[in-house]
């Protein structure tokens, strides 16, 4: 429960109407890797990626933990509904064989040899919940394109104080919008894949240093309303953990939208560019010999 205050105390809770274009729910893989199978882990999911970024195929943005369990991957698509989780699934897999063939059987074994274990979740964007989030689609792309950190609180509600719980939240969200910040963070919840009631609130930041501006809830909430929301919170949460992830662009294969909000970053060489760069090397300095 002190993790949760803390996080809360630096403003983890983050806002947003729900804008226009944006998807209802979050799709999200978690690998946890296999710490001898890293690299070839990592050589696997750039394959794959490289792959599905071509026009049909499916999107994420990846990240590791950083703070928090080691060896922990996550790759999370933007879903518009239970439809869109199913095309996807056709997408990835046409992308796969057109981009390797038969090949990509194996490439699923040799995969899951990299792995300790593997589960999704699916989880409901909650907007009513969010905070001071983009007003549009073309703001959200700048909010995750410009990102390279995650910092998330994944909070676990006991049974029955759901509702109380929400309106905790929105508590919160009361004193961001009415005190003086602009700062953006989200809140999802999983219907799918996980044990019991377990909300997520994050913030995307361009650098580690970016959450140093975080606000504090208590100052905007004010000493006596914040001491009264902090009693209460004890009674309805059970555990929580915080967490900070980096992004990782070379392992994505992200929406066009946010791709051209940081081109350099967001399209890392493919693959064999990279084999073939020690190649090349090798030609120019005999030719210079």
């Amino acid at each position: 429960m002190n993790r949760i205050l803390a996080t809360l105390s630096l403003g983890l809770f983050a806002s947003a109407l729900a804008p226009a274009q944006m998807s209802d729910y979050l799709d999200v893989y978690v690998a946890h890797v296999k710490p001898d199978k890293r690299a070839d882990f990592e050589a696997l999911s750039r394959k794959v990626a490289d792959a599905n970024r071509k026009p049909k195929g499916d999107r994420w943005i990846a990240m590791e933990t950083v703070y928090g369990d080691g060896n922990v991957f996550q790759f999370v698509s933007e879903r518009k509904d239970y439809a869109a989780v199913d095309q996807s699934m056709k997408d990835f897999m046409a992308a796969l064989n057109e981009a390797f063939g038969p090949a990509s059987k194996k490439m699923d074994q040799d995969y899951l040899n990299t792995v300790v274990s593997v589960h999704s979740e699916l989880r409901r964007r909650r907007w009513d919940l969010s905070i001071n989030g983009p007003k549009d689609r073309d703001a959200y792309a700048k909010i995750v394109g410009n990102a390279r950190w995650l910092r998330t609180i994944e909070v676990h509600v006991r049974q029955g104080h759901e509702a109380e719980f929400e309106e905790q939240v929105k508590q919160v969200k009361t004193a961001y919008e009415s005190g003086a910040t602009s700062w953006p963070l989200f809140v999802s919840q999983v219907v799918a894949g996980a044990p019991g009631n377990v909300y997520y609130i994050s913030s995307l930041q361009p650098s580690l240093a970016s959450f140093d501006s975080a606000p504090s809830t208590r100052k905007l909430m004010g000493e006596e309303a914040f001491g009264a929301w902090e009693k209460s919170t004890g009674e309805t949460v059970t555990w929580s953990e915080t967490r900070i992830l980096r992004l990782r662009s070379e392992l994505s294969s992200p929406p066009e939208d946010i791709v051209q909000t940081a081109m350099e970053f967001w399209t890392p060489k493919p693959v064999a560019a990279i084999a073939q760069r020690p190649k090349k090397v090798a030609q120019v300095a005999n030719a210079n010999q």
